[in-house]
């Protein structure tokens, strides 16, 4: 006797992706159009000619199962079930991403003198609104802050001194315990730095940034801080019993 499956289901919902997108989408189809029908729905989907369609057909666990190549063919005669997936191969050669790569796409950009000169630019927006560095008033205040900043980072340094032991506490992390190795200006950031031999596994580098070394250290023993973070003292190297057995 011959075996006859059952299909309870008249629909099935399947993924589909094309070679014309890097998107998938899910959409539910009758198993009983034939392939030919079936092209002719995803071509409004896809965007791609029916005609110039190759179908592919792929399990839930994106495993290749077989083409779709029979016009005539129901959908429902191959093994598609839900959450398969059918990969649309377009050889009608369109250039895949060719209305979303703009990299290819030549930039204008507006000379500074023009763009200055426009009513309607949003640099024109701000100087009327007095936002952001347009402000002469904030932007006065914002100055006279980071100068204060400076000055209080500058004399902290100046009581900071290479080779001795120090607290450090940075908002939102544990206190550190360590030794100074550094103390100055570096290339990485503009302003002043110390850099710290922490105690412990701590860090964020091994003493250089960005290929240029300032002090050494192990691997994530090492990290750069603002000197207003920085406290010299008597700290002893805590006794963590890592001798012991």
């Amino acid at each position: 006797m011959d075996c006859v499956t059952v299909i309870t289901n008249p629909t099935v919902s399947v993924r589909v992706t094309s070679t014309l997108s890097s998107f998938d989408v899910s959409r539910r189809f009758n198993r009983g159009i034939t392939i030919a029908e079936f092209k002719s729905k995803l071509e409004l989907i896809i965007g791609c000619p029916a005609a110039s369609m190759d179908l592919q057909l792929f399990s839930s666990s994106d495993k290749f199962l077989q083409n779709l190549d029979d016009h005539e063919a129901l959908l429902g005669s191959y093994p598609v079930d839900d959450d398969c997936r059918i990969h649309v191969i377009d050889r009608s050669g369109s250039l895949t991403g060719a209305f979303s790569d703009v990299s290819k796409v030549e930039k204008y950009e507006i000379p500074d003198e023009l763009y200055e000169k426009r009513s309607d630019s949003v640099r024109n927006f701000k100087k009327n609104m007095k936002i952001g560095r347009f402000n002469e008033e904030n932007m006065a205040k914002l100055e006279e802050t980071l100068s204060q900043k400076e000055n209080e980072e500058k004399a902290a340094l100046a009581l900071i001194t290479v080779g001795k032991r120090c607290q450090v506490q940075v908002a939102g992390q544990p206190t550190k315990i360590g030794t100074v190795m550094f103390a100055g200006t570096a290339d990485f950031k503009p302003g002043y730095w110390v850099g710290v031999k922490y105690d412990e596994p701590l860090g964020k580098n091994d003493g250089s940034v960005n290929g240029k070394r300032y002090f050494e250290c192990e691997p994530n023993y090492g990290a750069f801080v603002k000197p207003l973070s920085v406290t010299v003292g008597d700290f002893p190297e805590e006794d963590y019993g890592l001798d012991e057995i």
